[in-house]
């Protein structure tokens, strides 16, 4: 079982929101993820505020083997720089 870390897209047409979520890699974009790891609404007025993550969850999925997105990892570099 392959798991990755990605964003999941929820919300409305052309008000997008997002969910980061731990899933198997052979799953859709609409299969049930493993884990709920936070959200991420880009249309979020700070940077702060855009990004919300669970990083001790996160930091488990990583350790055990999971791999994040490229995206995810963006967005979690940018969420640990604003948080410093």
């Amino acid at each position: 079982m392959a798991v990755v870390i990605r964003l999941q897209r929820t919300g409305k047409p052309h008000q997008a929101y997002y969910r980061v979520v731990a899933i198997e890699k052979t799953r859709g974009a609409t299969g049930k993820p493993i884990e709920v790891l936070g959200s991420y609404d880009p249309r979020a007025e700070s940077a702060g505020k855009k990004i919300q993550l669970k990083k001790d969850r996160y930091e488990h999925w990583v350790k055990v083997g999971a791999l994040p997105s490229e995206t995810v990892s963006h967005l979690v570099k940018a969420a640990t720089k604003t948080a410093q």
